[in-house]
């Protein structure tokens, strides 16, 4: 089975540890009602801390879609380069 690894993996899990939850804040509803899906727009960690209380041991997936289109680039992703490279 493939595993997920990283420098400074056991860094990244005690900063992410120190986070606080937070909670979710309804703004609009999509689709089916009945559905049991999410879409959070937010910064990742902290939408990944509001699930937790919820949906802890239960998500298959998660989609964390990178901000697009700032014209910055940061240390772990170049907004720059383009679609197809």
């Amino acid at each position: 089975m493939p595993i997920l690894d990283w420098v400074n993996k056991a860094q990244a899990a005690v900063a992410a540890s120190e986070v606080p939850y937070h909670l979710l804040h309804l703004e609009s509803t999509h689709g089916d009602p009945a559905a049991d899906n999410l879409l959070i727009q937010g910064d990742d960690l902290l939408a990944l801390k509001a699930l937790l209380p919820f949906y802890r041991g239960r998500v298959k997936c998660v989609f964390i879609d990178p901000p697009c289109n700032t014209q910055s680039a940061s240390e772990h992703y170049d907004d720059k380069l383009e679609h197809s490279q």
